[in-house]
């Protein structure tokens, strides 16, 4: 981006300057804005701040210890900050709690699959859509009153997303029967099928085995065409070549943020992270 010019003699040019800037610049998905998480006499989270613009990938990595679950839960609004604020600008508004964030557009998926063990595959996902205006799948399953055009159309988006995310053969199958790669991906379908703009990923590599991580991988990476993501990870060799960005966090407080070719050299990342002397 070129220095802006002297707006004091030629308006016209500032002008156009600024809207230049302000089009370079993505909006903002997510701010957190001096986060502090205290349990008693213990500090989990310490004046935590970082940002994801939107259409970005960020990951949040650290030690084990170092705070990422908590963040996470704060993010999520599972967790109140003592201090500080969890905005989502678009929305403008701050620190929801968890039904507030799935109308919001912000979808999850957690470290386990947390499928719902007596609904089939596709069903699971259907779910996925209550979030949505008019959702109205789990009234259906309560046996209330319901549109049974609406429940076709949402099998037939779940049907879809399986398909797109590989697969829609377990459509019909329990979760307790499908491997545990694939309940991951399900459990990532059910997430979008709420339309997301803002996915939060918690170690979403874990337990999977080399092609399965490449098969995640290239779906997270599809994922930022229309969305942002968040996702907590401890794999370095799966999130260094995914993300567009990491925040390094270690006991509570953030030691590091920045593209992942800056930050695979920072020394206090090799120290606390790496466990490599700076």
């Amino acid at each position: 981006m070129p220095p802006a010019p002297d707006t004091a003699t030629n308006d016209g040019l500032g002008l156009v300057w600024a809207a230049m800037t302000e089009a370079t610049v993505p909006p903002l998905t997510l701010d957190v804005e001096h986060v502090s998480v205290r349990f008693g006499g213990l500090t989990a989270l310490n004046d935590v701040s970082f940002s994801i613009a939107s259409g970005e990938i960020v990951g949040l990595i650290g030690p084990n210890g170092a705070g990422k679950t908590t963040a996470f839960n704060v993010v999520c609004g599972f967790l109140a900050p003592t201090s500080g604020t969890v905005r989502f600008p678009a929305l403008g508004r701050q620190n929801l709690k968890p039904a507030q964030l799935a109308r919001a557009g912000v979808a999850r998926t957690l470290q386990g699959v947390g499928l719902f063990d007596h609904l089939s595959v596709i069903e699971n996902v259907m779910a996925g859509a209550q979030s949505r205006p008019g959702g109205g799948f789990l009234a259906g399953l309560l046996g209330l009153p319901a549109s049974s055009r609406r429940e076709r159309q949402m099998r037939d988006e779940a049907l879809v997303m399986l398909d797109r995310l590989g697969v829609a053969r377990f459509a019909r199958s329990l979760p307790g029967s499908i491997p545990y790669g694939i309940a991951k991906k399900v459990a990532v379908a059910r997430a979008l099928m709420s339309q997301p703009t803002l996915m939060m990923l918690d170690e979403p590599a874990s337990g999977l085995d080399e092609a399965e991580l490449n098969d995640f991988a290239a779906l997270i990476s599809e994922l930022k065409e229309t969305m942002s993501v968040l996702l907590v990870e401890h794999n370095m060799d799966f999130v260094m070549p995914l993300v567009d960005r990491l925040v390094v966090l270690n006991f509570g407080q953030v030691i590091a943020s920045g593209p992942p070719k800056v930050i695979s050299h920072d020394e206090a990342v090799l120290a606390a992270y790496l466990g490599v002397d700076s």
